[in-house]
Formats: C-alpha cells, sequence, structure tokens
C-alpha cells in the first residue's frame, strides 16, 4: 500500500481550515493543521511533509516569516501561499520568499486541489524528499536538502535554473531527459512558451563546464533531449 501524500495546511480561520482539511482529506491526501505561524513552522521544520498550504496572515509568526524559513531549510518542499492580498506586491514578496505558487482567497476547492496537483507533480519531476537526499556520481556530490553540490570536494556555483537541470538529469542517469521534461521543471521560473528552446542550449554549455573535473558529461541525443553519463 502507497503512503499518502502528506500535506501542512497552515490556516487560522477555523470554518476555511475545517472545509479546506475535509476536502483535500477526500481528495486522497494526509492532512495536518496548524493554526498559527509558530506551530506550522515547527511541523515544517521537524517533520516529513510532501507540501505546505500556508496562509500569509497567521498569527504568532506571520506567513512570509514562516515560509521564508520553511524554504531556506527544506529547499526542495513545495510551499503554496493563501492570500487575501491580491497586489502585485504582496505576490512578489511571497514568490522571493520562497513559494512555488500562490492562491488568492477566494478561491474554488477545485482550483487549489489542480495547483496542489501541478505543485506535487513538478516536486516528482524535479526531485522529493523520497528520492537520495545526497546523491554521489563520479567524482560529483549533490546534496538535495542542503541545495549543495561540489566536484572532488570543492563547491560548484550552479544558478536556480543550473540546479534544476542538473537535478532533473542525475534523476534520470543513463537516461535520456525530453525538452519537455526540462520544460516542466522550469514552470513557474516565469517562462513564457518558447524560452525554454531558447534559453537551454546556453543552460546544457554553461552546465557541462561546470562538470569538467567530475566524470560526468551531458550527451545531446539529436530529437530526443539530453543524457547524463559517465565521460568518455
Amino acid at each position: 500500500m502507497s503512503t499518502p501524500t502528506r500535506l501542512l495546511l497552515a490556516e487560522d480561520d477555523p470554518t476555511l481550515a475545517d472545509a479546506l482539511s475535509a476536502n483535500l482529506r477526500q481528495a486522497g491526501f494526509e492532512v495536518v493543521h496548524a493554526d498559527n505561524g509558530a506551530v506550522a513552522e515547527y511541523l515544517l521544520l521537524n517533520q516529513p511533509f510532501d507540501l505546505g498550504i500556508i496562509d500569509l496572515g497567521l498569527p504568532m509568526v506571520d506567513g512570509l516569516t514562516v515560509l521564508k524559513r520553511a524554504h531556506a531549510a527544506r529547499p526542495a518542499l513545495p510551499l503554496l501561499i493563501l492570500t487575501a492580498l491580491d497586489s502585485l506586491e504582496s505576490r512578489v514578496a511571497g514568490l522571493n520568499a520562497g513559494a512555488d505558487d500562490y492562491l488568492t482567497k477566494p478561491f474554488d476547492f477545485p482550483e487549489l486541489e489542480a495547483r496542489v496537483g501541478a505543485l506535487l507533480r513538478r516536486a516528482r519531476l524535479v526531485g522529493t524528499p523520497a528520492r537520495q537526499p545526497v546523491q554521489t556520481s563520479g567524482q560529483l556530490s549533490f546534496d538535495r536538502e542542503g541545495r549543495r553540490a561540489a566536484i572532488g570536494g570543492s563547491p560548484v556555483d550552479l544558478s536556480p535554473r543550473e540546479w534544476l537541470l542538473l537535478d532533473l538529469l542525475l534523476s534520470h542517469e543513463g537516461k535520456v531527459v525530453t525538452k519537455e521534461q526540462i520544460g516542466q521543471a522550469w514552470a513557474g521560473e516565469g517562462n513564457e512558451p518558447g524560452t525554454v528552446a531558447g534559453a537551454l542550449e546556453v543552460y546544457i554549455h554553461r552546465l557541462r563546464r561546470k562538470l569538467e573535473g567530475s566524470g560526468l558529461g551531458i550527451r545531446t541525443v539529436r530529437g530526443l533531449g539530453y543524457l547524463l553519463e559517465a565521460a568518455g
């Protein structure tokens, strides 16, 4: 029997929290509810979750602070913010703090469920807690939880897109990763249609240079995508 997907719902409105918890459980999720920011922060930092849903207007510790601390401690954990503030500044602040998506109140449950599903699919594509937190291949050490990479003990500086790209290639080492898969991994990064294809070759070139000395290479499989393999 598979383990149910575990969500943290941080929401201080008891009526909304009860309704969302009931709907999420009916949709097949295991839900843990926190009614203030202090409890939400403690749970996110000390218990395993597949996704966090965080209201920005939490008491005791505000949602934005919880978001920042959770993202710093567990950068691979998908985080969805709920906000009653529909201003551009509020949305930008949440996304810059580490949120992967946001939903403005009031909203319909099917939209929340769809956004949760999309974030979980992306997380499973680019890295989830069930995968190796630290992966070693050749001279490369890749620490997903700590968000660190090193070659022969020397740190490798990776941009956010380079990190996602390398994570995806490592998780499919020896198998072809398509441009469509990379496009999904980069979803939510502000990409417009067509920009992934235009930028991808640049990032592949940069990543090849940064992998020098690792014993790994990225091979272009024409018409299909890219494959990470031992350097010949």
